[in-house]
């Protein structure tokens, strides 16, 4: 009796542990199953960052919006403000009554409707002229929460999820405002609906469109959404609608120009009489991504000067400052990307119609030699009896 009640006794436990180990082997299953193991894991570090920058209690978030969380970037780490951003006077003073106030004291804009935080705003202009910095600063300046849209990251597999993800932006950013939410070449995700677009892009922007709106009710909300685009036209009609304030971020002038390389250089070793208004005036046409490419070329100059130093015997630590001649001798030796591309996409374009009219004649010349042979192989008409 005592041996069947011992034995009895092992089986129980043998099945106890055989259950939990099974139990054990399907959770860790179905968490690599899960699509967004990874992101949820990245994510609730994000959270936990998040929480103590802004000493609130960890904030309790689903599946969906762990994923929007890895797009999340502190204010504190943005290392660009309106002053690391060279002219646009104008602009930066109208972003900071329109978007950066409201964020920062929405207590001045409960007085009546007509003061209610603008929903969106558009940056729109050429490439390179700033309007993703514009964006960096105005959340720096603020202090709010930059939740950088990323579309690849509302994309899904699963039918559905593409929505339930979008949503998740919103309510991530509500719980998180002051927040601005960042969709960076926007023409891209919210661009003109067609009938060729696929069911989920359609459904995507649908309910993007419909939970912005959704935000407008709600007049305590701190959540704006700030798009740049450089093809403001491929824009859809209801997004520019809830896109009430544009702001073109055009090419520099002279004067822009010379704060912008002002503003490049102003940490770098470099000589004081440099006169950036001539080199300004030399940069006609040049965005600031284009000033930045010229300065960067122009510092190998002196590390050049460096190395030859030193393959002539002379002793040498450190490279010489950067000069006004290293400056005008990158204009002159080089071009832009741009200039250079169109450059050469017209050289090719003037080689086809060149071959196309050298080979016409050649086309015409034999067809006419073809056509005199074939009158030759005609057999004689014979005459009548």
């Amino acid at each position: 009796m005592a041996s069947t009640e011992t034995r009895f006794l092992q089986e129980l436990i043998l099945y106890a542990a055989s259950a939990a180990l099974s139990c054990l082997v399907l959770i860790r299953g179905l968490k690599h199953l899960d699509p967004n193991h990874s992101a949820t894991k990245k994510a609730l570090e994000q959270k936990k960052e998040i929480s103590k920058r802004l000493g609130r209690p960890l904030i309790n978030t689903n599946s969906y919006e762990d994923v929007i969380a890895c797009d999340v970037i502190n204010p504190d780490h943005i290392d660009v403000e309106f002053d690391s951003i060279g002219g646009l006077e104008k602009v930066k003073e109208a972003l900071y009554e329109l978007v950066i106030l409201p964020l920062q004291r929405p207590e001045l804009f409960s007085y009546g409707k007509l003061l209610s935080p603008q929903k969106g705003v558009l940056l729109y202009g050429p490439p390179g002229t700033g309007k993703t910095m514009l964006a960096k600063a105005i959340a720096k300046e603020s202090g709010a929460v930059f939740i950088n849209v990323k579309v690849s990251n509302l994309m899904s597999k699963w039918f559905g999820d593409a929505q339930k993800l979008v949503s998740a932006v919103f309510s991530l950013a509500y719980k998180l405002q002051p927040a601005i939410i960042f969709i960076d070449e926007v023409d891209s995700f919210l661009g003109k609906r067609r009938t060729t677009d696929h069911e989920a892009l359609s459904n995507m922007k649908t309910e993007f469109m419909t939970l912005w709106d959704g935000f407008t009710t709600n007049q305590s909300a701190r959540v704006m959404v700030l798009a740049a685009t450089n093809r403001p036209s491929e824009l859809d009609e209801a997004i520019l609608r809830r896109l009430p304030q544009a702001f073109e971020i055009g090419i520099p002038n002279r004067t822009e120009r010379s704060k912008i390389l002002k503003v490049i250089l102003k940490n770098e070793k470099v000589e004081d009489n440099i006169d950036y208004d001539l080199i300004a005036t030399l940069c006609e046409r040049y965005t600031g991504s284009d000033l930045l490419e010229l300065c960067k070329k122009a510092a190998y100059f002196p590390l050049r000067d460096l190395l030859r130093d030193e393959k002539d015997g002379k002793q040498s630590n450190i490279p010489r400052p950067l000069s006004q001649s290293d400056l005008e001798n990158v204009l002159a030796t080089t071009r832009k990307t741009r200039v250079a591309a169109g450059e050469y996409t017209a050289r090719s374009r003037n080689r086809e119609e060149d071959s196309n009219y050298q080979v016409s004649p050649s086309i015409s010349e034999l067809s006419g030699l073809v056509i005199s042979h074939m009158l030759n192989l005609q057999p004689e008409s014979r005459e009548d009896p």
